[in-house]
């Protein structure tokens, strides 16, 4: 568990999971949208564009798709924002006012999969987007050696701004936000004389609307659930005192709404004109004009260091919240070589379209149902919570009004477990197909599903309550008027 020597005028951020200062949290909504937007205009969440277009469907199909999938996406995830604005510390140590302080390891977990995930993700395609273009320009040959050390050096350069933190993170994302959308301003006249809106291919699942839902789930909605556990991690920097909640809540949701969709549709748009098929990297780089490709170099290093820095800044605090011996630094080094390890395998074991789709669905069906029940908790205490008591496992220490049973609120947790393993047995990828399927109709409706039983288990086993913090309130209150302290006492 790491303290802070802010004041000390250290580059380097010294937070971990623990409270941040009220003096401290100075960011604004206007920072939330940049650091949303700059983040992910970057390879790694282009490439989510490209899939409903390798599923068959046709420009204006994927981004129908895109769009209904991000705002379903944004209705669930951006609430979750509110969460850190009032407990001033990331979102998974946040949930243990719902889970327990030990069941909060949880949100910790499917945070720290859901990042390494998506970082491992972005290195990878980033990464093969350098290296095709220096092939294009110097004749580079594309080998193994080549390969290693660009992820390498994608991997130093993002790990380094992790190192730093968030206020280093925010001037870069800031930078970025500009410099990105310029460049994929400019690869819109760069491969729009080979552009077909209406020309699409073999649907994946044979019809449309099957297709269509997939594409729903699988590249619009896991855009915003990728943000289920990050978006604490800056609006624990920004002060309610300061900022109405309504304002820090429209900014979560325009953040996401841009930061996803502006790349995502450039992604569908040049995988379209470029007929990308199951190699997108591929694709994109033999179709660019010469003049493009530097502006995809410069894209695919920088782009990719801002997008996975913030990543592994966030898998820091969730390996630091799992293990509070270690420091955030310390947690940061350790992902990042984890997900170092898993690019390369992505690069020389995995087929790219059946890994990334199979990855967003599978952890979509296990991170929705604890985002809907931290979302259920957040508005049964109304916001109320015990900033104290949250931090009981970080101390190493036990009890407070979160304590529930051993660290563990016994209902939230099964409610998730249940929940997920509905997903999961409903779930649809190419290298798994849930039992649930045949009783679905072959669709994958497992985001659906995995909601549903995990809002109402945990409406079932939990009956509703006031907040802790007024329930300790009242039986202190209760306490000292038995004892005769408070007026009225006999």
């Amino acid at each position: 568990m790491t303290i802070d020597h802010s004041q000390h005028g250290s580059l380097v951020e010294q937070h971990g999971v623990d409270t941040i200062p009220e003096g401290e949290r100075t960011s604004s909504p206007r920072d939330i949208v940049s650091i949303l937007i700059g983040s992910n205009l970057a390879f790694g969440v282009v490439v989510f564009g490209w899939l409903p277009v390798s599923f068959g469907l046709s420009f204006w199909a994927s981004t129908a798709a895109l769009v209904v999938g991000t705002l379903l996406g944004i209705v669930l995830v951006a609430p979750l924002a509110l969460i850190s604005l009032r407990t001033a510390t990331n979102l998974s140590t946040s949930s243990g006012a719902h889970f327990g302080v030990r069941g909060r390891l949880i949100g910790s977990l499917v945070g720290l999969l859901l990042s390494l995930g998506y970082t491992a993700l972005a290195l990878w395609v980033g990464g093969d987007v350098v290296v095709g273009a220096l092939d294009r320009l110097l004749g580079l040959s594309p080998h193994g050696l080549v390969y290693v050390a660009t992820y390498a050096v994608l991997a130093a350069l993002s790990a380094t701004a992790a190192v730093f933190g968030y206020r280093l993170l925010l001037k870069m994302e800031k930078l970025l936000m500009w410099s990105m959308s310029a460049l994929l301003l400019l690869g819109l006249f760069a491969y729009l004389p080979h552009f077909n809106g209406s020309a699409h291919g073999h649907y994946l699942l044979g019809g449309f609307w099957a297709t269509w839902l997939l594409a729903v789930v699988s590249a619009g909605l896991s855009g915003p659930i990728a943000f289920i556990t990050l978006l604490g991690d800056y609006t624990r920097y920004v002060s309610p005192a300061r900022h109405r909640t309504a304002r820090v809540y429209w900014a979560n949701a325009a953040g996401m709404f841009f930061g996803m969709l502006i790349p995502q549709v450039f992604g569908t748009f040049t995988a379209v004109a470029t007929g990308a098929g199951n190699d997108y990297v591929g694709g994109l780089i033999a179709g660019a004009p010469v003049w493009f490709l530097v502006p995809l170099l410069i894209n695919g290093l920088l782009g990719s260091a801002g997008n996975t820095g913030l990543m592994l800044y966030s898998m820091g605090l969730d390996l630091d919240a799992i293990l509070p011996r270690a420091t955030r630094l310390q947690a940061t080094y350790v992902v990042a070589a984890v997900a170092t390890v898993l690019v390369f395998a992505g690069h020389f074991v995995w087929n790219a379209q059946d890994a990334v789709t199979s990855f967003v669905l599978v952890l979509t069906a296990i991170g929705t149902p604890w985002a809907v029940i931290t979302l259920a908790g957040f508005r049964r205490c109304r916001g109320e919570y015990d900033r104290e008591s949250l931090q009981v496992l970080n101390r190493r220490s036990r009890g407070g009004i979160y304590w529930f049973r051993a660290g563990w609120n016994v209902p939230a947790t099964v409610a998730w477990a249940v929940g997920s393993a509905i997903g999961l047995a409903a779930v649809d990828t190419p290298v798994y197909q849930g039992p649930l399927l045949h009783w679905t109709g072959g669709i994958d409706v497992s985001f659906v599903l995995a909601c549903a039983v995990a809002w109402a288990l945990y409406t079932v086993l939990s009956p509703r309550r006031e907040s802790p913090i007024v329930e300790e309130a009242r039986s202190i209150a209760d306490q000292a008027e038995l004892a005769g302290v408070l007026p009225g006492s006999r």
